[in-house]
């Protein structure tokens, strides 16, 4: 060891710790915003879908009477295309797929047809406890910590429901895990030096925070994501707006559609 100074495996050991836990804060960030993405996207969806559907019935109505009119080649074209484009009726299976259950109309369905708010889908923040526990589970279970096969078969298979009850906020189902996994067959000790293993880890871990990075920009930049950025504190109040403003098209679509089949 030099004088006065840290032996250099000793330096490696704390370096790899200290980019452990940057890629596990990072993959917990990225998890997070990945299940906030998902119950965003459904509370859109839910909400915003039918007024989608009317604009763009409202928009292949408004071209084929405007090509009723004219009898101009071009406006047929335009009118055929966006009549291709409005989604077909759903089936009687599709359009009640989740509303009926055994005890009858589901609540969300019941609400809709009494004209009642529909209850938003849970909103999932995962807390504190949750956080520590997938980050001790992610860096004890990841996959790619296996040098064979079927210790990465098995790894896999249990970060799957680790990720699974993470995204549900399961703090209860996370600490189960964690027990099940200390429970588990011990983890095979590397036949290499430890330096080797420190190199091997940090390479590893400069994959996976690569991995991370693109999922990540995919998030940011898909359509619900861009959204969501803009008010991550209060989706709800987003929405909102979004929906006045389709409201006010709808309208000024319909005074269109009037105004031609007037005239």
């Amino acid at each position: 060891m030099p004088p006065g100074g840290e032996a250099p495996e000793a330096r490696l050991a704390r370096a790899v710790r200290a980019a452990e836990q940057a890629l596990i804060e990072f993959e917990i960030a990225v998890e997070t915003f990945r299940v906030e993405v998902e119950n965003f996207s459904r509370l859109h969806h839910q909400r915003l879908g039918p007024v989608y559907a009317r604009l763009e019935e409202l928009d292949a109505l408004i071209a084929e009477a405007r090509a009723a009119r004219t009898g101009d080649p071009e406006d047929l074209r335009k009118a055929q295309e966006l009549r291709a484009m409005v989604m077909p009726m759903p089936g009687v299976d599709d359009l009640f797929h989740e509303w009926i259950d055994s005890d009858g109309l589901s609540p969300e369905a019941a609400a809709m047809l009494n004209e009642q708010s529909v209850q938003a889908p849970k909103r999932v923040r995962p807390g504190d406890e949750a956080r520590r526990l997938y980050r001790e589970l992610v860096r004890k279970a990841h996959p790619d910590l296996a040098r064979e096969d079927a210790e990465r078969t098995r790894r896999d298979e249990f970060i799957t429901r680790v990720n699974a009850a993470y995204a549900r906020g399961d703090e209860a189902l996370l600490r189960e895990l964690a027990e099940e996994w200390a429970a588990g067959p011990a983890p095979v000790v590397p036949e290499v030096s430890a330096s080797e293993e420190l190199y091997a880890r940090l390479e590893w871990l400069a994959r996976r925070k690569e991995l991370l990075a693109e999922l990540a920009r995919e998030l940011e930049e898909s359509a619900i994501g861009s959204m969501l950025r803009l008010a991550p504190g209060d989706p709800d109040r987003l929405l909102d707006e979004v929906a006045e403003q389709l409201r006010a098209q709808v309208s000024e679509r319909e005074a269109e559609l009037a105004g031609l089949q007037a005239s």
